[in-house]
């Protein structure tokens, strides 16, 4: 008995000295700082526990935070019964002020009042506030301190406002209504519908224009939402109306486990005021419609779309949120619409369709095939000719294309045919690597006019070429070319900068003829090219044999003089050059049995074809021949020294005629 009466009188002790502590003018004073120093140390702030008064049946707190912002609230309560009737209040006068509490950018001010009545079984809050320059009232009930019912409406809250208020620009202005009224919150057992609308909508052009730097008209715009949930379910109906684009949306969504069912349809007048949202730098109209169904696990978006002129459709399958397959077909698509769209110059009109069937879109997995078909295309010639600097105009080009392309994991298969009034081009497989970025592919390339690409030679040509050869790009790049041309072979390669090309057995007389030179000397010809294109700049060794000249003012002088005939003759020999750019130093050696025909230093500039050469032909072992051309490398000025062949002829003529004179006087 003495221990239960030391123990009770202890408990006694203990209880009074908690009453004291808590429930006493006295404790609530000792209480007070140590609260005000809990709340700075664990919210950062300078705050100030204005007010601490607890009693066995009422509270008063007022806390002053910086920049006069305050929170309070007072009323009755019971410890025993869990029972409550409160008055609070919310006036945040300065929510910048608060970064350290809320720990993100916050601007304005915020009020709130309302009372909090009820016991744990059931408490109701009751209140309004100002949010956004609004008239807001709600009413939340909770069971067990759990929330259970939550009714809000919000009158004419201001979008600007509420923009400041989380610290992001005003991109637009509008009027905001909400009415939310859901009887029952618990997860599965919803039960309730959200009314949301926005009138008076404004975009803010010039805020537009500064942040993502597109331009846009006055737009005007208003939205509306109502959903209905129920269960698991929500049924809802999405419009948003304005002069630049229209969205809408309706159907039912299961958030857990996710199912959607839900159509929806995009009509935009200008996509450029979609860049915030898209991050996307395109511009024009387009219109989009389609539904989406299925779960997490498999989802089916299906679509139609208008896109720059075209019938396109397509069809994807997503697992997990992840793209998985995809079926599309684009009919009739304008080029010019998309270059445009794309923010791209206009190259060319053209229409385009496209047949895509993809098994697998994991792109260390790929899987499917693409068709392409351009027809009716048109190079846009003055735009190219400009962009490129071509001194003279492309002319009128037409093209039509077909692709067909197979993926397979890494590898991109494509064969081309490409058919233009320029040239066509034929690849078989062009075999591009996603992994290492390398690609390798055949070509065939058919020209049947060469004069057409004078607007890149600067030089008239004549004749056609076909040449085929491979084409890789990996670390390195290398191409090869063979061709048929000029009555011989061509094997040219081209590693980076540095291009080799092999000639044999072509006939001197058709090069002339596709470089439209005149026809000065038949033979054939081997030669060895070696160019760097970085430096522009390489040499030619060529080797001729059976040479014949044709007729020229040169060789007719030495058969008139030196009674030879050089057309009968048959020359070999070796022909050096050196380029540089267009200018080309030449020098020539060719002999037969009984002449030989040189020059060294020869210039040509192959752009101006302005030739500056000095031939030395010496027939017969006669005095020389002295050959001078000068410009036009078409037309070249002639002049002739044989001066010296002459003079030797008038010797032998005197010494004949004197021989006679003598034979007659003795």
């Amino acid at each position: 008995m003495k221990y239960l009466k030391w123990i009770i009188g202890i408990f006694i002790l203990i209880l009074a000295s908690v009453y004291t502590l808590v429930f006493t003018s006295f404790g609530n004073s000792i209480v007070k700082p140590i609260l005000e120093e809990q709340i700075n140390k664990e919210a950062k702030l300078n705050a100030k526990v204005e007010t601490f008064k607890l009693s066995m049946s009422e509270i008063e707190v007022v806390i002053w935070l910086p920049q006069n912002n305050i929170l309070s609230v007072k009323g009755e309560y019971s410890l025993f019964s869990q029972s409550f009737n409160l008055n609070y209040m919310v006036d945040l006068k300065d929510l910048a002020s608060l970064k350290h509490l809320t720990q993100t950018e916050l601007n304005g001010s915020f009020f709130t009042d309302g009372t909090i009545v009820g016991d744990k079984k059931l408490l109701e809050i009751k209140g309004k506030s100002d949010l956004g320059k609004s008239d807001t009232t709600y009413y939340v009930k909770l069971n067990e301190f759990n929330p259970s019912a939550i009714i809000a409406k919000v009158e004419k809250a201001d979008l600007k406002t509420l923009l400041h208020m989380v610290n992001k620009p005003a991109y637009a202005s509008a009027v905001i209504n909400l009415d939310l009224n859901f009887k029952n919150i618990t997860p599965h057992q919803l039960d309730g519908d959200i009314k949301l609308t926005t009138l008076n909508g404004t975009l803010n052009s010039e805020v537009m224009r500064k942040d993502f730097n597109i331009k846009i008209p006055k737009t005007d715009f208003k939205m509306k939402l109502d959903a209905k949930l129920q269960g698991d379910d929500i049924d809802y109906n999405y419009l948003l109306n304005s002069n630049l684009a229209k969205i809408s949306s309706e159907g039912k969504v299961v958030p857990e486990p996710l199912a959607v069912d839900l159509k929806y349809a995009l009509d935009v007048q200008e996509l450029a005021v979609l860049k915030p949202i898209t991050n996307a730098d395109i511009r024009g109209n387009l219109k989009l419609n389609g539904d989406v169904k299925g779960s997490k696990e498999q989802m089916k978006i299906k679509g139609k779309t208008d896109i720059a002129g075209s019938n396109t459709t397509f069809q994807a399958v997503l697992k997990e949120f992840e793209p998985k397959t995809l079926q599309a077909s684009i009919k009739h698509l304008k080029l010019q619409k998309l270059l445009y769209m794309v923010k791209q110059p206009h190259y060319a009109d053209a229409t385009f369709d496209l047949s895509a069937s993809l098994s697998s879109l994991d792109m260390n997995n790929l899987k499917g095939n693409i068709k392409t078909a351009i027809s009716e295309g048109v190079l846009d010639s003055k735009y190219l000719s400009k962009t490129y600097e071509f001194k003279t105009l492309i002319p009128r080009t037409t093209f039509n294309a077909t692709t067909f392309t197979t993926l397979d994991g890494n590898l991109v298969d494509t064969k081309l045919d490409l058919n233009s009034n320029l040239a066509n081009l034929d690849i078989k497989r062009a075999r591009f690597n996603l992994k290492d970025s390398s690609l390798q592919s055949d070509y065939k390339v058919n020209v049947d006019n060469l004069d057409k690409f004078y607007f890149v030679t600067e030089r008239h040509l004549k004749g056609s070429i076909l040449a085929n050869g491979e084409l890789k790009k990996d670390k390195d790049l290398d191409f090869t070319a063979l061709s048929n041309i000029a009555g011989g072979k061509l094997d040219a390669k081209l590693h980076n900068d540095d291009f080799v090309a092999n000639i044999s057995n072509m006939d001197t007389l058709k090069i002339l003829d596709i470089l439209i030179y005149p026809k000065l000397f038949k033979s054939d010809v081997d030669a060895k090219v070696k160019y760097n294109l970085a430096t522009a700049s390489g040499t030619c060794d060529a080797k001729l044999k059976d040479g014949l000249f044709m007729s020229n003012q040169a060789l007719d002088l030495t058969k008139k003089y030196a009674k030879i005939d050089l057309y009968k003759q048959k020359f070999f020999g070796d022909l050096n050059a050196k380029i540089k750019k267009e200018n080309i130093v030449a020098s020539l050696d060719l002999k037969s049995n009984t002449s030989s025909i040189k020059t060294t230093g020869t210039k040509l500039n192959s752009k101006t074809k302005q030739i500056d050469s000095k031939v030395a032909i010496v027939a017969n072992n006669n005095p020389a021949i002295y050959v001078k051309l000068t410009g036009d490398a078409n037309a070249p000025k002639v002049q002739v020294d044989a001066s010296a062949l002459i003079k030797d002829e008038a010797k032998k003529v005197i010494n004949k005629e004197v021989n006679k004179l003598f034979k007659k006087l003795f």
